[in-house]
């Protein structure tokens, strides 16, 4: 058992010595990583189940089962189903009971597991699967969501008979008609609430009742105390990409009938949670501004009687979780969690994010008086809490150590270590802490960066720096695991990876800094980042690098046409033709948040914020890395049109193709394909800033 204080976990490994035994951290160590996801404490708070995420033996996929560990970090886990593909437990309300989902042929469909022993039992069998279990207060019942319709029953009851073949053209009417990492969509299914049973179904699925019903969709649903009524989210406008966001808060009768609004602001509304008395609802959100704006941050509201309060108004920083890594559980379940009440009604728990660090704050239910109840550099990715909220349990992350789950006594903020998923692996490696610090860029503002030095670094020799830029642009850098840092510094790489202006966790101002003019002012804090590190004294000037994905590839392809000082670059998942984005995204740029008018009637704006346009200037050696089935960053408008414009120019470029692979492929691809990707940039790097030969990128 360890027992730790509310600290940072960083600090707690800096003093670690390196032993003789340990070794730079490889790409391949990805295939031995284990994620711990979808944390669940049990009603009594004496332990918690979560999913465990680890790469299969084919390192093609992931594999998820259950695990048990108990809260007093006294016992190791254990093991508590068989997988392969198993996740987002549910407790019963007495605790004797798991609800999860299990995958097979395309679907999840919810199963009961007794821990009193036997075989998990299917409850489920709808024909398009179910989503994750809601328990009633009673256990006697389970709400869910799911797009199977009555009809979809009715054909699958009917005995098989030879149907005539189904033709597979779509006719598409609306603008947003496929979703990265999921494909085209239906617009005929809606996800809507169904009840079913909870009793344990035994050799038979049970038979589910349909609740809610229409043309709109239907999400997280969640129980009132006395199990009258079911609420939910949702976003009840058609083609709502017209409009600014704005879903609301319902309830409807749990046996179903009409809904009742429960919490409407003119603005979105995330992870609600109902109060103790049943008389105030807590989320998150933010009230639509006159003026659209590219960056909105969050607030915490408290709704009461119709009427919603801004409980942070006067705090400058992000609702949840924000931190970016490449490390979050890979199709491990959801990572975000609702906010949580104290069992008085005084208090409202939720995370938030603050200069690239993000940790779990109590505020006063009225007041807004906030009081941390975990602090440091790391990043807590996920939690949850007992029904009086006097233990929690978190997952938590910084950037030398993989999440884990912890067990959180909130009166005495003290945090108890109750899993140890990766020690094994990461005792033998020699992980890089790395430097943050801030600077001034060119109109006075403050910007933060962190800096990771090369294994083995040895002062006063030089080395080669890559400028690692995040993508988003709407998202932060901070103290989470990132193994493609960690590899970069093993392989012999200062790594400069700066939070510049459009980042999160700074504030409203600075996040939405960039409307209009983007890439633009952004760029020049990363080159003054990139001449920071270099007064350092350790970096070869020589010797630069340049890399990023989503929003940090149009900014590496921004940077290689706009300045000559970097001797290699590797623009991954990118968008190069801001008017072909336009088009072909996977959502919509129909409201003025990026520009202020749209390509067909002022292409000029669009021309010129595009980094194609410069190609004429670019010099550097140019790849790209693209994932054949991206629909958030379309290759043809990205990488694929660099590519075609650098090869006319006769110009030093190669691309990367990664079949199957959505805009998530460093995050969750396929293992092998995320490994690759690594040795692909390396490669790269290799070859043009350190001269090592390879055959690889030749023109045949």
């Amino acid at each position: 058992m360890r027992l730790m204080p509310s600290v940072s976990l960083v600090a707690a490994c800096i003093a670690v010595p390196l032993t003789a035994q340990q070794r730079a951290i490889s790409d391949s160590d990805l295939f031995a990583f284990r994620w711990v996801a979808s944390p669940q404490i049990s009603p009594d708070g004496r332990q918690a189940a979560y999913v465990l995420v680890t790469v299969n033996a084919k390192h093609d996929g992931y594999e998820t089962s259950l695990w048990l560990v108990a809260t007093d970090g006294a016992s190791p886990p254990r093991r508590v189903t068989a997988g392969p593909h198993d996740a987002t437990p549910r407790w019963s309300p007495d605790g004797s009971v798991l609800a999860f989902l299990r995958s097979k042929d395309g679907h999840a469909q919810i199963y009961l597991l007794s821990l009193a022993g036997g075989e998990a039992q299917q409850l489920t069998d709808l024909p398009k699967g179910a989503g994750p279990a809601a328990w009633s207060p009673d256990g006697k019942t389970i709400a869910f969501v799911t797009s199977t319709t009555p009809e979809d029953i009715a054909k699958a009851d009917k005995p098989e008979k030879k149907e005539e073949p189904k033709s597979d053209v779509r006719v598409i009417t609306l603008a947003e008609y496929r979703a990265d990492d999921e494909g085209y969509l239906d617009p005929t299914e809606h996800g809507h609430i169904w009840t079913v049973s909870a009793a344990m179904p035994g050799e038979h699925p049970a038979k589910a009742h349909q609740v809610t019903s229409g043309k709109f969709d239907e999400e997280v649903p969640q129980w009132s105390r006395d199990g009258a009524r079911i609420y939910f989210v949702s976003d009840r406008v058609a083609e709502s990409y017209y409009y600014p966001p704005d879903n609301d808060f319902y309830s409807v009768p749990a046996a179903g009938g009409a809904m009742d609004t429960v919490a409407d602001i003119d603005g979105p509304i995330f992870g609600p949670a109902v109060s103790p008395d049943g008389k105030a609802v807590a989320f998150r959100g933010w009230i639509n501004p006159k003026a659209p704006r590219s960056y909105q941050e969050s607030d915490l509201f408290v709704s009461r009687a119709g009427k919603a309060t801004n409980l942070t108004a006067d705090y400058d920083f992000d609702m949840g979780g924000g931190v970016l890594g490449d490390q979050a559980p890979p199709r491990g379940g959801e990572g975000s969690s609702p906010n949580i009440w104290s069992a008085d009604g005084k208090y409202v728990m939720v995370t938030t994010t603050e200069h690239g660090r993000s940790n779990l704050i109590r505020f006063d239910a009225q007041t807004g008086a906030r009081e941390p109840l975990t602090t440091g550099d790391h990043a807590v990715l996920a939690y949850t809490a007992t029904p009086d909220a006097k233990r929690l349990v978190l997952t938590i992350g910084d950037p030398t150590h993989l999440p884990d789950a912890y067990a959180l006594d909130p009166q005495t903020k003290r945090l108890t270590q109750l899993t140890h998923v990766n020690d094994s692996l990461l005792s033998k490696l020699q992980l890089v802490t790395p430097e943050d610090f801030w600077y001034t860029s060119f109109d006075g503002r403050k910007v933060e960066t962190w800096i990771m030095k090369p294994v083995g670094f040895t002062p006063g020799k030089k080395y080669p720096l890559i400028l690692n830029i995040h993508g988003g642009p709407h998202t932060a850098y901070g103290y989470i695991f990132f193994h493609e840092m960690q590899w970069m510094a093993a392989k012999g790489y200062v790594v400069v990876y700066p939070n510049p202006r459009g980042s999160t966790t700074y504030g409203q101002e600075f996040g939405n800094i960039i409307q209009y003019k983007y890439p633009g002012d952004d760029y020049r804090d990363l080159m003054i980042a990139v001449d920071s590190a270099i007064r350092r004294g350790y970096v070869d000037s020589t010797k630069l690098g340049v890399t990023g994905g989503s929003g940090g590839g149009l900014l590496t392809d921004w940077t290689v046409g706009h300045t000559h000082r970097f001797k290699a670059a590797v623009s991954q998942r990118d968008v190069a033709d801001w008017l072909g984005f336009w088009y072909t995204a996977d959502f919509t740029l129909f409201r003025p948040t990026w520009f202020h008018s749209v390509p067909f009637r002022d292409p000029q704006e669009y021309l010129v914020r595009s980094p194609v346009r410069y190609a004429d200037s670019v010099t550097t050696p140019l790849m790209f890395i693209l994932g054949d089935e991206d629909y958030r960053a379309p290759p043809n408008q990205g990488g694929e049109a660099m590519f075609r414009a650098l090869k006319y120019l006769k110009k030093t470029t190669v691309m990367v193709r990664f079949p199957g692979e959505s805009h998530e492929l460093s995050r969750s691809g396929k293992p092998m394909h995320r490994v690759e990707r690594l040795q692909h940039i390396l490669a790269w790097f290799d070859k043009y800033l350190l001269g090592k030969p390879t055959t690889a990128y030749d023109t045949p």
